[in-house]
């Protein structure tokens, strides 16, 4: 395991207005590829989770490699920084991504797909978290996310594997994806380097036997100890 408490990037970078934030996804939205690489089989797959409270300006972050033949874990690392920009939904990349960056940069095994807690191209400007992460790290990526941000589907069957269509403004910006049979569904979206189809299919393998693909589930317990951790003891 390898473990950062800095980031490896200046955190000004960080601190800007949101009509400067709004036209850094403009322009990053521009390099965004909606396809995986040619012949794409990933071995190594990277969850990642951020954990923090609307508004208090100080998060908890960690990624954690599976490797996706055994489902082993192969390598995490994690962060807990000062956030740097405001809670402003639509924006939350800007407050993500820094100790994301951390544990990126902290990595001894490079992942062929991260997997982020969090929306890709279901985004009102079609750049989310997980397209933010994916063109930064140049990696193919996608949004998993525990709860709706735009668009509507039709009702959703009960079984695993059962899907529906995102829909906002007339296209089609993700999938509703129920994971386990008659639980809570995911909705998912791809991110960079990745088109619908591959990432529905990926979140379905990654989650066997549990609601949330398993590389989002260890990330989310590594965040959840790095909290517990640093609580004061009476």
């Amino acid at each position: 395991m390898s473990e950062t408490e800095e980031p490896a990037r200046p955190a000004r970078r960080w601190e800007m207005t949101v009509p400067e934030a709004r036209e850094i996804q403009q322009a990053l939205r521009g390099r965004l590829i909606t396809e995986p690489p040619a012949g794409f089989a990933p071995r190594f797959v990277a969850g990642a989770d951020v954990s923090m409270e609307r508004f208090v300006h100080y998060g908890y972050a960690a990624i954690v490699v599976i490797d996706l033949q055994t489902m082993e874990t192969v390598d995490e690392a994690a962060a807990a920084m000062e956030l740097r920009f405001p809670y402003v939904p639509g924006y939350l990349s800007f407050r993500e991504i820094p100790p994301l960056q951390a544990c990126w940069d902290a990595l001894r095994v490079r992942p062929d797909l991260v997997v982020f807690d969090g929306h890709g191209y279901a985004h009102p400007r079609r750049f989310g978290l997980a397209c933010h992460g994916g063109v930064a790290w140049d990696v193919p990526s996608i949004g998993c996310a525990k709860n709706p941000f735009i668009g509507t589907h039709e009702p959703l069957g009960d079984e695993r594997g059962d899907t529906q269509p995102i829909v906002h403004e007339g296209e089609v910006v993700g999938r509703v994806v129920r994971t386990r049979a008659r639980t809570k569904p995911l909705y998912v979206s791809a991110g960079h380097r990745m088109d619908l189809p591959t990432a529905v299919e990926m979140v379905l393998r990654l989650s066997p036997r549990y609601r949330q693909p398993e590389t989002t589930r260890r990330a989310h317990e590594r965040v959840n100890e790095m909290r517990r951790a640093d609580r004061p003891t009476t």
